[in-house]
């Protein structure tokens, strides 16, 4: 079976024994600190409870969890005391995460002997607890992709270079130390280096509207739907925008919805050149009963292009 036969059938992979382990592992890594030397940290991970399944259907991976996660967390207040208590997260689950249907939901318990300095810390834990999680969360499509895709995935070729990388700047731990400013050293500016590009075009057709696709292509809480991975997105021209958890970046150049999207493309690779900027041109075209969306980069590096016409059409 050819790698684009074998790649369109669904295939499924449970990776609930995995994903224990990963949260664990995590979330037990979270820290914070308060302004009077108190620290909170999640010192156990009781229970994950529900279904994790990595599954792949017509090239794309796609992530499908659900579960409900209990914890422990423990602090030292500001006199001392050692505090401590549990937390249940009832749904932590791709359409939370990436698709931001609903919010998160903490129930909190106490299970220290209440007291002015124990409640203190509780309150510290309760409202800067939920933003480092929720911090772990994201990470957790792109971890069970990258660590698990490659079972699914059918390729070609034995790896798939220059697919968007993820970003790697969410930090788990939180702390209100001001770092001592450091001096500023004037960098010389860049040498500038030419680089011969050509255009790559990809043409699709969607039974969808245009106006639909317009939005899933630039509506942030959208755009992870098809990327599984954070996204930001403000739809105006001059805007920056983030796709791939920061593997694709640039700013939009004009929009003109629903027939047409123009925006910088710089892709965070190493096959790509630093700081190249190539410019992606999304038209669309609709009919009775079908939307043709055409895709035009702009601006690809002389060697790259079979590459970036497969990440297109793959993506």
């Amino acid at each position: 079976m050819s790698h684009t036969t074998a790649n369109w059938h669904w295939k499924n992979k449970n990776i609930g024994p995995w994903a224990r382990q990963w949260f664990q592992r995590e979330l037990t890594t979270i820290t914070i600190t308060g302004d009077s030397e108190e620290s909170v940290q999640i010192t156990d991970v009781t229970e994950v409870d529900g279904d994790v399944e990595l599954g792949q259907r017509k090239s794309k991976l796609i992530t499908i969890y659900d579960v409900k996660i209990e914890l422990k967390w423990s602090g030292k207040a500001s006199d001392g005391t050692d505090v401590n208590g549990k937390l249940v997260i009832p749904e932590v689950s791709h359409e939370i995460t990436l698709d931001g249907t609903s919010e998160y939901v903490y129930n909190w318990t106490l299970s220290t002997k209440s007291s002015g300095a124990a409640d203190t810390l509780y309150q510290l834990a309760r409202k800067r607890l939920p933003v480092v999680l929720e911090a772990k969360f994201a990470e957790f499509p792109s971890a069970i992709i990258e660590t698990h895709g490659k079972d699914l995935t059918v390729s070609a070729e034995p790896s798939r270079t220059g697919t968007p990388v993820q970003s790697t700047n969410v930090t788990s731990t939180t702390t209100t130390t001001t770092p001592e400013p450091k001096p500023v050293v004037k960098k010389p500016p860049p040498k500038t280096t030419t680089v011969n590009t050509s255009t790559v075009e990809v043409e699709a057709i969607f039974m969808a509207a245009a106006d639909d696709l317009f939005s899933l292509f630039t509506d942030e809480k959208r755009i992870p739907v098809w990327t599984r991975a954070p996204a930001q997105s403000n739809p105006s021209p001059g805007s920056e925008y983030s796709l791939f958890g920061g593997g694709v970046k640039g700013k939009y150049v004009s929009l003109d919805a629903p027939k047409q999207i123009i925006q910088t493309w710089l892709l965070q690779s190493p096959d790509w050149p630093s700081g190249h900027e190539a410019t992606l041109t999304t038209s669309l075209d609709q009919s009775s009963e079908s939307t043709t969306v055409k895709f035009t980069l702009d601006g690809v590096p002389l060697g790259k292009e079979d590459e970036i016409k497969r990440n297109l059409e793959g993506y």
